[in-house]
């Protein structure tokens, strides 16, 4: 069945499906970039899309960020092949190591841990935000020539407090994203 687009959300604690206007369907991933490979890939088979909407909440590294933002680029924060490759490129393969969209917003960092911690290595690439799904969500989409927007809901400061603060906020963004959805909603 064809669908205009899809929405791809982590956890039904981030948005609950019923919010989403009918004609617009939402696929649960679960956490991590597998998880997120997974359900994208099997979104697109299902829905057909010409658009892939991600939703999530964040960690903010850059420190002047607050509520909803929209990303433009996408990276992997926790590979790491050294002395291969320098951390965050995968070795020996010819598939981009970074996503960019159309819109204008942030850089994300994706990786399969949470992040509590202090990480130069992150401000030296410009991440703004970290995440654990995008990078994965944007791969499939590229590998299937589909358009991909990111809406991700500031959830916490990535650092030792986030867990608890992550755990308070995640459903803060939903309103939000609803709102940045209407833009798409006739598409």
């Amino acid at each position: 069945m064809t669908h205009a687009l899809v929405v791809i959300a982590a956890l039904e604690s981030e948005i609950k499906a019923n919010s989403l206007p009918a004609h617009i369907p939402i696929v649960y991933s679960g956490i991590g970039k597998i998880n997120a490979a997974i359900a994208t890939f099997q979104a697109i088979q299902r829905y057909q899309p010409k658009l892939i909407i991600n939703f999530g909440t964040v960690g903010k590294i850059n420190p002047a960020l607050s509520g909803l933002v929209t990303i433009n680029k996408v990276i992997q924060r926790d590979i790491s092949a050294e002395p291969l490759a320098p951390r965050g490129i995968v070795p020996l393969s010819s598939k981009p190591n970074e996503f960019i969209t159309e819109t204008h917003g942030y850089v994300c960092g994706t990786g399969d841990n949470f992040v509590t911690q202090h990480d130069p290595w992150l401000i030296e690439k410009g991440v703004d935000v970290v995440d654990m799904e995008l990078f994965a969500i944007a791969a499939i989409a590229f590998e299937h020539n589909i358009n991909w927007i990111a809406y991700k809901y500031i959830s916490d400061a990535a650092n030792e407090a986030s867990a608890h603060e992550w755990s308070t906020k995640v459903n803060h963004g939903e309103d939000l994203f609803l709102q940045e959805l209407k833009n798409h909603s006739n598409t």
